[in-house]
């Protein structure tokens, strides 16, 4: 039992590094002048409202494929660590997925809005 307390340490400590290394990266955003209102601000800012949101979940998902990676590496042959380690990595390819679709539908709809009413 003790083990597995230490190795889930262990990989939150990973998980929280991956994230914290990754956070200016996804966050950082360019500074530009003021524009005069309009629908354009809108749509500006559901654009980095998303985009900041679909790079936390791709940060987040990255350091759940870094975590199932390394519990995958140091199961040592432990069929209960390998079958953890190998859901860790699917539900973790499946949240990029999600992740990734919702990132191109919001796009596409934000678009399709913006020829709809005018930018």
């Amino acid at each position: 039992m003790r083990g597995a307390a230490v190795g889930l340490k262990k990989t939150s400590l990973i998980l929280a590094l991956v994230i914290t290394a990754g956070l200016p990266i996804v966050l950082a955003e360019p500074a530009f002048a003021q524009t005069p209102g309009g629908v354009s601000n809108v749509e500006n800012f559901i654009r980095s409202v998303i985009t900041v949101l679909a790079g936390l979940a791709g940060l987040v998902a990255t350091g759940f494929f870094v975590a199932g990676g390394f519990t995958y590496i140091t199961s040592s042959g432990n069929p209960e660590q390998l079958d953890k380690a190998k859901r860790t990595l699917t539900w973790s390819a499946i949240g990029l997925a999600i992740v990734i679709a919702a990132f191109v539908l919001a796009n596409i709809v934000t678009t399709l809005a913006t020829q709809a009413f005018g930018g």
